[in-house]
């Protein structure tokens, strides 16, 4: 009798194992392939989100267009793009909601000549730069000092808490939304330090509020980078440094080496004296944006703590020691993944 229950709980036992071995096999490999999934998901989002992606150089096509259309010039926006309302105001232009053909455009007008070098280089920047971290380009006219981009009805990203608060946004107010909106903007420093037309620094960001009115959220909930009047080319292995401006500027905000470094000796500033700097800068700024962008949801904080050492490197006051957009780039991309792959993990064992 001992016999047969011993042979019955030693067959139990060599087949439940290879059955728990075939469980967690199978648990390891759906997490591997979640993890997988999600290192491509974010770059095919981008994909699916920039409609113009196939388009030749110099054309455009919205979500709703069948196909790529030229640049609008002159004559095809004085007599098919119709202004509609005032929608932001700087000091570089005015930018008013527009229909162009049934498609709600943005039409911005240069506001005063004084400003007209900002203008021409902002718009030489938008044709430049054209790609999936940048508002497309629907037309120009030198004429009249006028270029027309895509609408992008949800604003700039300052709007983003009220935006995630209205009903119908209110499924997206969750860690993974706004950590991969934190990656859409590290990826477009990223691409910029790199761009096609050389690489360029974000001067425009004087303050969290300058920074964030810089970009724009789309309907699916990316970034894409809007005013580009401020990017000056920077390349320290050639020697070309930049300064964002000619006053001092000053707040907790900017990098160190954008403060002026003699105030403490009662020095008046001097833009002839203040020293240059590079696209280092931007990296100073990344955890304050990011802090923002988390806001506070169920899962934020641990997002923040396994940031933590990345940031860190961000805020290091000599510049040389920080990391490239690219650096912490991937360590967003490898806290998310493995975020999400802990959190479907969780699931299967309940």
């Amino acid at each position: 009798m001992q016999s047969t229950m011993s042979r019955t709980s030693s067959s139990i036992t060599s087949h439940s194992v290879p059955v728990v071995v075939v469980c967690l096999a199978a648990l390891l490999l759906s997490n591997a392939l979640i993890y997988l999934y999600l290192s491509c998901v974010y770059h095919a989002d981008r994909q699916l989100m920039s409609s113009h992606v196939g388009c030749t150089p110099r054309h455009f096509k919205m979500v709703t267009m069948k196909n790529c259309t030229p640049w609008l010039h002159c004559a095809q926006i004085h007599a098919d793009v119709r202004k509609l309302k005032l929608i932001g105001q700087g000091a570089v232009k005015k930018v008013y909601l527009a229909e162009w053909k049934g498609q709600k455009v943005a039409l911005s007008k240069l506001s005063s000549l004084d400003y007209l070098d900002d203008f021409l280089h902002g718009l030489s920047m938008l044709e430049a730069l054209q790609g999936p971290w940048v508002v497309q380009l629907v037309g120009y006219c030198l004429e009249d000092n006028i270029l027309v981009t895509e609408h992008h009805p949800l604003g700039s990203l300052i709007n983003l808490e009220s935006v995630l608060a209205q009903e119908q946004h209110q499924q997206h107010n969750t860690w993974q939304v706004r950590l991969r909106l934190a990656m859409d903007y590290v990826s477009i420093l990223h691409y910029l330090h790199n761009s096609p037309a050389g690489g360029r620094v974000m001067c425009d960001s004087n303050s969290l509020e300058k920074t964030l009115s810089q970009f724009l959220l789309t309907s699916d909930f990316h970034l894409v980078v809007n005013d580009v009047d401020a990017l000056p080319e920077v390349e320290p292995s050639r020697g070309l440094l930049v300064k964002c401006g000619h006053r001092e500027l000053t707040g907790n905000f900017i990098a160190p080496e954008q403060l002026w470094p003699f105030r403490n000796e009662g020095i008046p500033f001097s833009d002839d004296l203040m020293p240059a700097y590079d696209e280092r800068t931007d990296i100073w700024k990344i955890p304050d944006l990011t802090w923002f962008l988390m806001g506070r949801v169920p899962g934020g904080d641990l997002v923040h703590f396994h940031l933590f050492q990345i940031h860190e490197k961000c805020k290091k006051e000599d510049p040389n020691l920080r990391p490239s957009a690219l650096d912490v780039l991937k360590v967003y991309k490898s806290v998310y993944s493995s975020m999400v792959r802990d959190n479907a993990g969780f699931r299967d064992m309940l």
